[in-house]
């Protein structure tokens, strides 16, 4: 079954499946609607179009985590000054301040990879990363790669966890870094096994309903190639 892959690179990415008003989480890796999210863009699929973004969903995913990343939170505040006055969502006006925490991951790089039978839907994806139709970000629209999304070759003739245990590493090293000897992976979980995740997209993205996948996690062997030249 060919695997679609992605290359999920950048100074900050943010993957929250519990953000609400000015709470905004994020998990360790990407979530799966984000992932999805992401494609959608890609492809021009509307927020409201469940038809074109339901074969999406219906793909298998797996991370490879080739550098976890450092979790940080932002302290944001709004309106918080005697002198300030800030508009509410009602259009009415507020002297209250509006606090907001804004967690992130810094510096993280994913190797996420999309399994499924519809080969022509994978390739039109792939095709798309390189040329989306709109914008893509990691998570957040201000989050943006630092390296293309699109990888060379993308759609592999593989299964999704062969792709992932023999793909070089895509991070590139930093000069206090030792190469790891292993990598974590996250693949789902067909037989209930691992940890739930409230992700899968079951509806458009304007109605934002969520269902619930399992998610196992287990540590590969570090791949012999690398993509970039140590500093």
């Amino acid at each position: 079954m060919p695997t679609l892959l992605l290359r999920l690179v950048g100074p900050l990415q943010s993957w929250g499946t519990t953000s609400r008003f000015d709470q905004r989480d994020t998990g360790k890796e990407p979530s799966k609607s984000g992932v999805i999210g992401l494609l959608a863009a890609a492809l021009g699929i509307d927020r409201k179009n469940w038809l074109d973004l339901e074969p999406l969903t219906r793909l298998s995913m797996g991370v490879r985590h080739d550098r976890s990343g450092v979790p940080k939170r932002d302290y944001q505040t709004a309106g918080c000054a005697a002198t300030d006055t800030i508009i509410k969502a009602d259009g009415s006006p507020s002297k209250d301040g509006v606090v907001s925490q804004r967690h992130y991951l810094a510096d993280a790089a994913f190797l996420v990879g999309l399994e499924g039978d519809d080969r022509v839907l994978l390739e039109k994806a792939h095709s798309k990363l390189r040329d989306p139709t709109w914008a893509l970000a990691l998570g957040r629209k201000s989050y943006l790669p630092s390296e293309p999304i699109w990888i060379e070759n993308g759609v592999q003739d593989a299964p999704l966890r062969d792709v992932l245990a023999r793909w070089p590493w895509i991070a590139s090293p930093r000069k206090w870094e030792e190469l790891p000897e292993r990598l974590l992976a996250s693949f789902e979980s067909e037989d209930g096994s691992g940890v739930l995740k409230m992700d899968q997209p079951l509806s458009s993205f304007a109605e934002r309903r969520f269902g619930a996948r399992f998610v196992r996690s287990e540590w590969i062997p570090f791949p012999k190639e690398v993509t970039h030249v140590p500093s």
